[in-house]
């Protein structure tokens, strides 16, 4: 089996849950502690006694200044219980964690892993608190929303299969967030929008390979050689997953950042659509820097998007198409692409992205975003 078709048969079956590791969360939110300050976080796809996001923020809840930490979980979830069970008398149901404190227990000059652990052995025993939640924990449940609405921000990963209704969530409630999810989110029709609206965007981490806890065996030998190459055993069920993002919309400098351009824009090198009018850019470090009507770039570009810069106009789905007045294919760039390519399924009907590179070899690009720039 194919890593895509581990990763697929795991959404459909919504059994894509992903415990983050603690060196990954670190390495994103060491950028944002300014945003935390007085702040409650409420983290609502996360059992405690296995998720790094927890032990993130119980380490770091005085380093961060946080006002409270809130953690539920789902009690069905096919991962909760199996890193640390057994070791505390919690039955497997849905609960809710509140930490309004933290402090060095053992004197040894920091919060770390070991004072995590002794707050929850001890929890009710001060101002933290461990409550059964009469529900099953799902976000979208009465009394995830009722903390929803107690906290100011959000910071989880959410299972992948229901990040379009994740985020509509967080949305419905004007929350702060920084969550993960996958590249190609960018373009959902339910999220390119908020982008465009400038209600999202993503952040430092972008376009990552990360290794995950996850509920399958990792069966593909490449995966398994990236896995133990970053220190994890995969026969624990330590997993490679491609193409992640930070999604947020907290703010920092990053995103208001110019995109350096450095090359001409000839007619050479940026050819012509043959079914929109605009030109085709490759790579985003080609943007031409004297270029200022529309142009097709890949999505990586999201990444650099800058909107004091730049407009997003659309993007290209094969099922969106239409919304942007894409023509479809001529009878005779196909003849002349399946004649170079070979067979392929495109046919005449479709409205595809499609040009005659210099070579005149005719290409249909991968996924591409509309945008023009503002100066």
């Amino acid at each position: 089996m194919s890593w895509n078709e581990n990763l697929h048969n795991a959404k459909t079956g919504k059994n894509d849950e992903f415990y983050t590791q603690l060196i990954d969360i670190e390495k994103e939110l060491q950028h944002y502690k300014e945003h935390f300050k007085g702040k409650t976080v409420f983290c609502n796809c996360d059992d405690p006694y296995e998720s790094n996001f927890f032990k993130y923020f119980a380490m770091n809840f005085n380093h961060l200044w946080l006002k409270k930490l809130i953690v539920t979980w789902y009690s069905t979830s096919s991962i909760a219980y199996t890193q640390l069970w057994g070791l505390f008398d919690v039955r497997p149901q849905a609960y809710k964690i509140e930490i309004n404190e933290m402090f060095d227990v053992n004197q040894d000059g920091c919060e770390d892993l070991l004072d995590v652990r002794y707050f929850l052995e001890h929890l009710n025993s001060s101002k933290n608190k461990l409550v059964a939640l009469k529900g099953d924990g799902d976000f979208r449940s009465t009394e995830s929303l009722e903390l929803l609405q107690e906290a100011d921000i959000v910071v989880t990963n959410p299972p992948f299969s229901l990040f379009r209704e994740y985020v509509n969530v967080l949305m419905r409630y004007q929350k702060k967030f920084l969550i993960l999810g996958n590249m190609n989110a960018i373009t959902y029709k339910e999220i390119f929008p908020l982008i465009k609206e400038n209600k999202l965007w993503t952040w430092y981490g972008f376009n990552m390979s990360m290794v995950y806890k996850t509920t399958y065996p990792n069966l593909l030998e490449a995966n398994r050689k990236y896995v133990i190459w970053k220190g994890y055993n995969p026969d624990d069920w330590y997993v490679k997953v491609p193409a992640i993002c930070w999604y947020t919309n907290l703010d920092i400098n990053k995103r208001h950042e110019d995109l350096i351009m450095y090359k001409k824009y000839t007619k050479d090198e940026y050819p012509k659509y043959e079914t929109f009018d605009a030109i085709d850019v490759n790579t985003v470090s080609e943007i031409p820097f004297d270029y200022y009507w529309i142009m097709w770039v890949p999505k990586t570009f999201i990444d650099k998007y800058n909107p004091n810069q730049f407009e997003l106009l659309w993007y290209e789905r094969e099922d969106e198409n239409i919304q942007v007045w894409i023509k479809n294919m001529s009878k005779s760039f196909l003849d002349d692409y399946r004649k170079y390519w070979g067979k392929w399924h495109y046919t005449s009907w479709m409205k595809m992205l499609c040009y005659y590179d210099n070579n005149r070899i005719p290409r249909i690009p991968f996924s591409r975003i509309l945008i023009r720039r503002k100066k």
